[in-house]
């Protein structure tokens, strides 16, 4: 009997050229399914490979079959680990699939704050040109910046701002400052004391209770003022209340971000409506070579699993390799 693969939107070819290319699967493609029909379809799923959508405990009882959550990217906030580990099913990530893309992706977005580039793109377009000789630009060079998580993505961010002749500030509490230190980087112990002396603060740390709004209001009182922040991370680590309100108090340059505490936002969403926040759609790690390579490790850590081999570098519930 062919192990049946539910994919929830269309997989990069890549990813399903490493599926396609074995003759036991039943492979199942929805398009970013409503819960009901995910739930309904998971009755008969041996492995699942989501997006966002949240498996659950509610979504882990309608699947009786499942023995493989396969995630596409690295986040595993919308997965339910501990009822996954319950029911013996390891809980698959692309480690280092994305890690360029979205670091690529926090420089992009801190430069195009620091130059202002949306809103000089948008008043050139409109027919305009010099407006003032201060436009409002400022330089990476010399600045210091708050490397949040020091992960694959964040290691990478760090070295990016090295190379922009940046002050690199690293805080994460998973890492010895001594290995901070031996790495070229100044470790930071004090979050709201490193806030005081950055120019720019960057987000790479994974969402869990402990950074759940870790950028609350009085991180962003303690923040430099006019200070640049970019969220490449995950929404929920900023407030956005907190947010809207420091940028409407004029104490920041600008804010990046790729995602937003509230996914898909209206129109209606405050940050909108400012022009020194620069705004993508949680798209960070979606280059061609991006999507590319984490549909291809997707698929494989599927059928790594289904083949009896579970990749403790690759799984969140490592624990499970060894049993």
């Amino acid at each position: 009997m062919p192990h049946r693969i539910l994919l929830c939107r269309s997989l990069h070819p890549a990813g399903m050229a490493v599926l396609q290319a074995r003759t036991d699967l039943d492979i199942v493609a929805l398009h970013d399914p409503p819960v009901e029909q995910f739930h309904q379809h998971l009755s008969s799923a041996d492995a699942v490979l989501c997006w966002l959508e949240r498996v659950d405990r509610a979504a882990l009882a309608a699947a009786p079959r499942l023995k493989v959550v396969s995630r596409y990217g690295v986040g595993f906030d919308t997965v339910d680990i501990p009822a996954c580990t319950e029911r013996d099913i390891p809980v698959m990530v692309t480690n280092g699939a994305n890690d360029l893309s979205v670091a690529e992706h926090a420089m992009m977005l801190m430069l195009a704050v620091a130059r202002r580039a949306v809103e000089h793109d948008r008043h050139v377009k409109g027919g305009g040109w010099w407006s003032s000789m201060n436009p409002g630009m400022v330089d990476l060079a010399g600045r210091s910046v708050l490397v949040v998580g020091y992960g694959r993505i964040g290691s990478r961010v760090a070295n990016y701002c090295r190379a922009f002749q940046m002050k690199v500030m690293v805080m994460d509490p998973g890492f010895h400052p001594a290995r901070i230190a031996a790495d070229g980087f100044i470790p930071a112990r004090d979050f709201h004391a490193a806030l005081a002396q950055a120019d720019v603060v960057t987000l790479h740390c994974p969402l869990s209770p402990a950074t759940h709004h870790l950028m609350d209001e009085a991180a962003f009182a303690a923040l430099k003022p006019g200070a640049i922040l970019v969220n490449t991370a995950r929404g929920p680590i900023v407030s956005q209340p907190a947010l809207v309100a420091a940028l409407g108090a004029g104490r920041l340059q600008g804010v990046g971000l790729d995602v937003l505490e509230v996914e898909p936002s209206d129109a209606a969403n405050p940050l909108f409506a400012l022009p020194n926040v620069v705004v993508s759609p949680h798209n960070a790690a979606s280059t061609e070579e991006g999507l590319a390579r984490m549909a291809r490790q997707a698929a494989q850590n599927i059928l790594d699993v289904l083949d009896g081999r579970r990749d403790p570098a690759f799984m969140v519930n490592a624990e499970l390799a060894r049993q």
